[in-house]
């Protein structure tokens, strides 16, 4: 039997409910007159998300943070969320109370208020959020054009590094073994960036499936070519992957869980975007430039290199 992946499991499900034309998002949209219902909702499963070393507080904070950083690259404030939980049979009840603490901090870090849920009784710890937000419009994956520049709200590759760390796999100097544990212990979606600057977006993206999963799905749904001629790292992540022989490239554009976005814009609005940025202390970079044709290329020493969608899968 041929095993299926998250794409073929996809679309099972749209031909099941007779969806042809779908075209992925990272919301789900609910028109209601004028008014947009955006909703999201993700899973966070013990075995697969929550590494040993990792406080259950955290990992409760960060499931909320799933949604919250889509919400942010849409450019759009949740409001409201609904949780549900499956844990074993036989819990502690500080445990508990260290799993609600994370949802707590994280309900209040981005002023959202619960009004439901569910629990259950299995195996292992699963922690399920779905928030909800009202707008007129969000910034869609597909509206990039031809001259516009690309953007990453922050550096990548730390997240796989601190992973690695947290795994017992591999070390590094302290500063930068905080600093990459961190990102995978409390990642901090680009909200406040999102919300303050979407009308200069002509597409974004949330990158917690790979920036180069990302990438490829914009230029996708753009039908344009994406040149990527500056790659989003500083250098204690450089001098890391030199001492382990480490690639780079892999490390950057594959490790996914990063909690960043992606936008496009046009060069007029460069300067505006940027002053804001320094303003909301978000660290952008300019890594490349729209233009006709399609895939994405990584420019090196005047050669394009095809890169390829190998970000995070969940089969």
């Amino acid at each position: 039997m041929k095993k299926l992946d998250e794409t073929a499991i996809i679309k099972i499900f749209q031909k099941g409910f007779g969806k042809k034309d779908f075209e992925s998002e990272d919301v789900e949209i609910l028109n209601l007159g004028k008014i947009k219902i955006i909703a999201k909702t993700d899973t966070l499963v013990e075995s697969t998300d929550i590494p040993s070393k990792m406080k259950l507080s955290d990992a409760a904070r960060k499931s909320v943070v799933a949604c919250v950083s889509d919400f942010a690259a849409k450019g759009v404030k949740p409001k409201y969320g609904m949780i549900s939980i499956n844990l074993p049979k036989i819990i502690s009840r500080s445990k508990v109370n260290e799993i609600v603490s994370g949802f707590k901090k994280a309900c209040k870090e981005f002023d959202i208020s619960i009004i439901g849920g569910d629990t259950n009784g299995g195996k292992e710890i699963v922690f399920n959020v779905c928030l909800f937000g009202i707008t007129d419009r969000i910034v869609t994956r597909k509206g990039s054009k031809k001259g516009d520049l690309i953007f990453v709200t922050g550096p990548f590759g730390y997240t796989s590094a601190g992973l690695s760390m947290l795994l017992g796999k591999k070390k590094g100097k302290e500063v930068f073994a905080k600093k990459a544990i961190k990102s995978v212990i409390n990642p901090k979606p680009k909200l406040d960036f999102g919300l303050n600057n979407k009308k200069y977006f002509s597409s974004s993206m949330d990158s917690s499936d790979g920036l180069s999963t990302t990438l490829n799905e914009m230029s996708k749904q753009s039908k344009n070519k994406f040149i990527i001629n500056k790659i989003p790292v500083l250098k204690d992540l450089e001098d890391y992957v030199k001492f382990y022989k480490l690639d780079l490239d892999n490390l950057v554009f594959n490790g996914g869980e990063e909690y960043e976005f992606i936008f496009t814009a046009s060069p007029k609005h460069k300067k505006i975007i940027e002053k804001n940025a320094v303003l909301l202390k978000t660290k952008i970079i300019e890594i490349g430039y729209v233009t006709l044709g399609k895939g994405v290329y990584i420019e090196k020493n005047n050669n394009f290199i095809n890169l390829k969608d190998s970000g995070w899968k969940h089969f």
